[in-house]
């Protein structure tokens, strides 16, 4: 599938979704304004469920008319949908505005910023505001295998004190590479 019939299966699923959820009996029907042949190109990705003979005699006999086809989302149908909402763009994220700061993280650091971010609600320290969604919002450079997000200064600390509890858990060369690339380095009060 090319970038276009992507974007045109994303759409039709988007629209599927959006009648599916105003149906009254949960089915896109053939006169939803549906085209059939998307319908069943989703099917044959299995993005779509048609209804069998039955269920479109059922259909027919509760609207008083001939059902020819009636599908509704997959549970892969939905999470395409969903993932396709919340992945990072291609083309890297965009700068949020003149708070925010361009970082670029080695793998290693974003797995330990993934891990930081996920204990969140655990930690005593917890990340800085929405520094989740920029670790979500994140792309990789394919070139340099670097991980690019934009953060404010203030996720820019909860950084350093990710990298820094990973370092005294037993590496320091993440915490080290960001304090020499971005200038930033927590250090414990004592």
């Amino acid at each position: 599938m090319g970038a276009v019939e992507q974007a045109a299966a994303l759409e039709l699923l988007g629209v599927v979704e959006e009648r599916q959820e105003t149906a009254e009996h949960g089915w896109v029907q053939d006169l939803d304004g549906v085209p059939r042949e998307g319908v069943l190109k989703a099917a044959a990705f299995g993005l779509v469920e048609l209804a069998k003979r039955d269920e479109r005699a059922e259909l027919s006999a509760r609207v008083g008319r001939p059902v020819r086809w009636a599908a509704r989302l997959t549970g892969q149908g939905r999470d395409l949908l969903l993932y396709a909402r919340f992945q990072p763009s291609a083309g890297g994220p965009a700068a949020p505005g003149p708070e925010y700061r361009l970082v670029e993280l080695m793998p290693s650091q974003m797995d330990v910023l993934r891990v930081v971010t996920g204990l969140a609600d655990r930690l005593q320290v917890p990340p800085a505001p929405d520094l989740d969604e920029q670790v979500r919002a994140a792309v990789q450079d394919r070139v340099s295998g670097r991980w690019k997000l934009y953060l404010t200064e203030e996720q820019m600390a909860s950084v350093a004190y990710g990298l820094w509890l990973h370092k005294m858990a037993g590496s320091a060369a993440e915490a080290n590479r960001f304090s020499r690339d971005q200038g930033i380095a927590y250090t414990s009060a004592t």
